[in-house]
């Protein structure tokens, strides 16, 4: 009966693997053709990770510092960041269209095609910066509304005030960063997010606390800690691209004339729907943390915890995204379909297999991690039991953003954009809710919700990716 169990186990992963492959017999499976390619994914992605790591470990040194304060001033980064997310996922989205057309440009050597998209993006992500800044000091007082702690609000209000201001330079920094990754130059962001982090983490240090000179500032010291350090990365990533030879003709500031209203259309159409992809995903997770706020300070800084680790093994993944939009819009501007393929299939196994060991370290390490941020028994207890359901979606959430990445670089964006409102809207919360709050399961029936509604964002994407990589290849 055994050996019968493990035989139907090995054919059913041999079917699953054929069918995002396109391997018609298993035989014929040569894994060295993907795996060959790990080394070079890692090159592009490991300074992507760092970089988009570096934008969590600023979230987790304020959540470390500001945890020694309480569960409430916990909740309250939480709740104040929820809105920030949403901000942010609009921003980031549209930045991302940068990134294919730009690696599309440089695989068809045009640097003055490039000059001219790369100044176009960065336009638009300063104008979405000051936007983001005006819309999260007019939505501030919604927090008030939201059936939230008393406690949590009040000190959740002057903290977003504060970090509202770091849109700004934050979205400057993300549209040069993409025009990077873009290039192939996924480094500079990395070294720019590194020294960020430094800066935020000694700031925080003395303006929580109050060390030396500075008064102790708790709760708001971080937020002044974020917004400073958000500037210092903006400044640094300007002037390492500056100093480069290569470069500069890049910062040859466009002509009014030169400036085209089809670029930023063309921006646009490639950003929005990747902004409302970015949208509903977060906007789902942050969706999460207010429903766990209606539970108790207990439930929503066992979720912050929760949210904030599972967010550090997320930004692996994203790294390794990143790095599937590039080769993906390499290739494409190459017009070299079947290695387009195969290229991506590699990124989706190497993110299957390291989500697989990030998995086994919650599960293993689950009642240990949330000790690093408070020693509140209840909320460590109650992150403990999250952390069993965040192991088993990182296979799914890994999944769904490499292949996300691969549909980008294809510039492919309408489709998935729908895909991801059906899994984390009409899948996702509706069971998040029912478990949550209906049937009383609290912050664990929440994230059941979530992994159910990543899981079908992941097999929906690897659909749409065969379904696309296919007829690209039989037109070829």
């Amino acid at each position: 009966m055994q050996k019968i169990f493990i035989y139907r186990k090995s054919y059913f992963c041999r079917r699953a693997w054929n069918f995002v492959s396109g391997q018609r017999n298993p035989t014929e499976l040569n894994l060295k053709q993907y795996t060959s390619e790990f080394s070079y994914n890692f090159k592009l992605a490991i300074p992507v990770m760092i970089g988009h790591l570096g934008h969590v470990l600023v979230g987790l040194a304020d959540n470390i510092m500001v945890g020694r304060l309480g569960a409430a001033p916990l909740a309250a980064v939480s709740l104040g960041n929820s809105f920030v997310f949403i901000a942010f996922s609009l921003g980031i989205g549209f930045s991302m269209a940068i990134t294919p057309l730009i690696a599309e440009a440089d695989g068809e050597g045009d640097d003055s095609k490039g000059r001219s998209l790369f100044q176009h993006g960065l336009i638009l992500c300063s104008i979405l910066g000051i936007s983001m800044f005006v819309m999260l000091i007019l939505a501030a007082p919604l927090m008030r509304h939201m059936d939230q702690p008393p406690e949590v609000v009040e000190l959740a209000l002057p903290y977003l005030n504060i970090v509202a201001l770091s849109m700004i330079p934050l979205m400057v920094f993300q549209g040069v960063k993409q025009f990077t990754d873009g290039m192939s130059k996924t480094n500079y962001g990395m070294h720019a997010t590194v020294l960020a982090n430094i800066v935020n983490v000694v700031l925080n240090f003395m303006l929580i606390y109050g060390f030396w000179i500075f008064p102790r500032l708790e709760l708001v010291g971080a937020a002044y800690g974020t917004l400073i350090s958000r500037f210092v990365m903006m400044f640094f990533i300007l002037w390492i691209l500056y100093s480069k030879p290569r470069f500069r003709p890049f910062f040859i500031w466009l002509r009014l004339d030169e400036i085209r209203k089809k670029i930023f259309v063309k921006i646009i159409n490639l950003g929005f729907p990747t902004a409302m992809q970015m949208l509903f995903e977060v906007g789902v997770f942050t969706a999460a943390i207010w429903l766990a706020g209606t539970m108790g300070t207990i439930d929503q800084a066992a979720n912050q915890i929760a949210l904030n680790l599972s967010s550090m093994t997320f930004m692996i993944a994203v790294g390794l995204g990143v790095a599937a939009t590039i080769r993906v819009g390499n290739q494409k501007g190459l017009k070299k379909f079947g290695e387009l393929k195969r290229i991506s299939i590699s990124i989706f196994l190497q993110v299957f297999i390291i989500e697989f060991f990030f998995a086994l370290g919650f599960f293993l390490l689950k009642d240990y991690l949330p000790m690093l941020y408070i020693d509140n028994v209840d909320v460590v207890t109650t992150a403990a039991s999250l952390l069993l359901i965040a192991g088993l979606f990182q296979l799914s959430d890994g999944l769904q953003v490499v292949v996300l990445g691969a549909l980008r670089g294809l510039q492919d964006v309408k489709i998935p954009t729908y895909i991801t409102f059906v899994a984390y809207w009409i899948v996702g919360f509706p069971i998040c809710y029912l478990l949550g709050k209906t049937l009383e399961m609290g912050s664990q029936g929440i994230w059941i919700g979530l992994l159910a509604g990543l899981t079908a964002s992941a097999l929906m994407l690897l659909a749409r990716f065969k379904y696309l990589t296919q007829k690209l290849i039989d037109h070829e």
